[in-house]
């Protein structure tokens, strides 16, 4: 069992003013933006430059797979590469794959994005848990044995999302708020002597969407670890960085705010200050510090 967490790693990151999940989404239109091609090494170019604009700057890059994976192998073999990098630079990564299954498949799953010594082996990855959070738990073996994160969808911006996340289990809670609750339930079980000031499993919601709605309850916990929350939907889909500290409440401390096609708009050409301004954007705002 290794003695430094997920957690700990992001607590770090937190306490050094970085809030920002920078996001790598090479798809076609921002690659052809960046003047290079929409195939494997325009995307790998795409990640490598993010990871070392981000470097000592955002709290961790996001790499969107699928805008890897459709490459084939190339994909996979130019993520290797970005994964690398961000390793050398000692760059969290989280792998959104958004992984769901059971039994052994998801176990797979959990082995491929977190597995040391995995070709793509990241520091987290996005999962998916409705058929029930124990289904996590070939993930779960890599967060205690290995240091490894897990963002568990609770409640996505998507308006298909809404019929699913809303709906209620037999406890009563809403969908979402019950993958809130188990992830919270989890890392306090799992907190050492309660020395952890930040849980290794977090949760993606929408910094678009009324978070009442869904019965998540924003205000700030009593005990227990802060429960980290990756936060899309600042920027291009609308909801405004500087309201992140309305937006999300009392668990806006652990808060990763990501941004994608805000900061990799416009190529290469000016990447880091788009990033550091974002960054310093978002320290701001949960700082309640003037910019």
């Amino acid at each position: 069992m290794t003695s430094t967490t997920f957690g700990d790693r992001l607590a770090a990151e937190f306490a050094a003013g970085r809030h920002l999940c920078a996001g790598i989404d090479p798809h076609g239109p921002l690659l052809d933006a960046w003047g290079v091609a929409d195939d494997a090494a325009g995307a790998e170019r795409m990640g490598r430059n993010v990871v070392a604009a981000a470097a000592g700057v955002a709290a961790c890059v996001k790499p969107q797979i699928a805008f890897f994976e459709r490459f084939g192998s190339a994909g996979f073999a130019a993520l290797e590469r970005v994964f690398a990098d961000a390793r050398e630079a000692g760059v969290l990564v989280v792998a959104d794959v958004k992984r769901g299954d059971i039994g052994s498949s998801f176990g797979a799953y959990a082995d491929t994005w977190l597995a040391p010594g995995s070709p793509l082996e990241a520091d987290a990855m996005t999962v998916v848990a409705y058929q029930g959070f124990g289904t996590l738990d070939g993930a779960l073996r890599h967060v205690t044995e290995n240091g490894k994160g897990l963002f568990v969808l609770a409640a996505t911006s998507n308006p298909e999302a809404v019929d699913v996340q809303r709906a209620r289990r037999a406890d009563g809670h809403t969908v979402a708020a019950a993958m809130v609750a188990d992830a919270e339930a989890w890392n306090a079980e799992h907190a050492v002597s309660g020395a952890a000031s930040v849980g290794s499993v977090g949760v993606v919601l929408g910094a678009t969407l009324d978070l009442s709605s869904f019965e998540i309850e924003t205000a700030e916990r009593a005990a227990g670890p802060a429960l980290p929350v990756l936060a899309p939907g600042f920027g291009h889909q609308g909801a405004r960085i500087e309201d992140a500290a309305e937006i999300f409440g009392g668990i806006g401390h652990a808060l990763l705010a990501n941004e994608s096609r805000s900061i990799l708009q416009g190529g290469p050409d000016g990447l880091g200050d788009r990033i550091r301004e974002r960054a310093e954007a978002i320290h701001f705002a949960l700082s309640g510090e003037a910019a």
